[in-house]
């Protein structure tokens, strides 16, 4: 049976490489942004491409593209897998798309093998997965877990815009993305399928990562205001430079996220400044960065380390800082009898795996409120993620295709 459901490596390679079309072809590498225009059609692709495989699909009110296959039950709560195809700005190809695409595929071979569950299996593109200016990741996943919230849909992006109007003018109704989450009952068990993004798998040869915890994230808008003044005329111990303190920020936020104990990483993404001339001395400054960890009690000390640091360099200098937290996200746990669910079918497939941590965020991770929830990784070519060259081969795609079919065989059974 598991041998059956192997994937046709080509088909799904060949879909990749079509998804992939979709982008931003004015900017280096694949940007299909959240609400974009590539991401739009995009998404009639994908839905297409469920329909096509046999699913029935449907867009939620969360904006989620929902793939139905109907198991022997035909009622009861529902195996799920999938991930997103958003990507950051010049992203690259695989991150996400794998896991939506895998998922497809394997409900393909379900049908063409003549393979029926007793679970509905559900196949999703989660909206907006990816970091954006609202400072609201996992925009689909934060719905259907009952997490996303009204303040949420207030967040502007730099040019004033509510995240509730952009939901409003790609189509979406956002009071009604608030006030439908799914039940725990709805799920009997989540599993998804991405590329690791990371070196680990790589440098020790594994073929498979089973993901043992997925990091917490803390994302930060520090404000800064100092006092605007002639550059050439003002003398360096009477200024009060935005920028400067925005610049030792910067390297506050570095030094924090070096000093994890066992795993923790720091990183300023955007800087903004004004008045922006080279004749005057900045009086305003905007910084915005991120702390990530497995480990929730080194990430919330040093989210008080970074903040207290910083409110002390800028104080010395005579600048005010207004820190404003965008998101938080504990770290969050694996299900032990999902990792047993990856492993065992990793053995019977023959495929050498690794326990692994995941720094990166994931739908996953809010799935996890809902039921029991397990991630499996394959390896990303030297570790490069979020950038053009991004790349995973298409035979650690097909393992990890297989291996998702295999871990839902399993997770079916009674």
């Amino acid at each position: 049976m598991i041998d059956a459901l192997a994937p046709d490596a080509g088909r799904l390679q060949g879909q990749i490489d079509e998804l992939s079309a979709f982008h931003d072809s004015g900017r280096p590498g694949w940007s299909r942004e959240v609400f974009s225009e590539p991401y739009r059609a995009s998404r009639e692709w994908v839905r297409a491409a469920m329909a096509e495989a046999g699913l029935n699909p449907v867009i939620d009110d969360a904006g989620n593209i929902v793939g139905r296959l109907p198991g022997r039950r035909r009622s009861g709560p529902a195996l799920v897998t999938g991930s997103h195809t958003d990507t950051v700005p010049s992203g690259g190809r695989f991150d996400g798309v794998v896991g939506v695409l895998a998922g497809i595929e394997v409900a393909r071979r379900l049908r063409e093998t003549g393979t029926e569950l007793e679970h509905d299996l559900l196949v999703v593109d989660f909206l907006g997965e990816e970091a954006n200016e609202f400072g609201i990741s996992c925009m689909g996943s934060r719905a259907v877990a009952g997490v996303l919230r009204p303040e949420h849909l207030d967040r502007t992006d730099g040019d004033g815009l509510a995240l509730g109007t952009a939901m409003e003018r790609f189509g979406l109704d956002p009071s009604a993305a608030l006030g439908r989450p799914w039940r725990a009952s709805d799920v009997h068990g989540y599993v998804e399928l991405h590329i690791e993004q990371g070196p680990l798998l790589e440098r020790s040869g594994h073929d498979i990562g089973v993901v043992t915890a997925i990091a917490g994230i803390d994302r930060l808008l520090v404000t800064f205001a100092g006092r605007s003044g002639h550059a050439g005329t003002t003398p360096m111990a009477d200024r009060h430079d935005a920028l400067v303190s925005a610049a030792a920020a910067v390297l506050t936020v570095e030094r924090v996220g070096c000093g994890a104990p066992v795993h923790g990483v720091a990183t300023s993404g955007h800087i903004q400044s004004g008045p922006g001339s080279m004749g005057v001395i900045t009086d305003q400054a905007r910084l915005w960065a991120e702390i990530r960890s497995v480990d929730g009690s080194w990430l919330h000390g040093a989210r008080r380390q970074i903040v207290d640091e910083i409110a002390s360099e800028a104080r010395a200098r005579g600048v005010d800082i207004d820190v404003e937290w965008l998101t938080d996200q504990d770290p969050v746990p694996t299900t032990e009898a999902v990792r047993d669910r990856i492993t065992e079918a990793a053995d019977d497939l023959g495929l050498p795996w690794k326990a692994v941590p995941s720094g990166a965020g994931h739908d996953a991770a809010h799935l996890a409120t809902l039921g029991p929830m397990g991630m499996i990784f394959v390896p990303s070519v030297a570790g490069r993620s979020h950038c053009p060259e991004e790349l995973t081969a298409p035979a650690d795609i097909a393992r990890g295709a297989h291996l998702l079919a295999a871990t839902l065989l399993r997770m079916d059974s009674p």
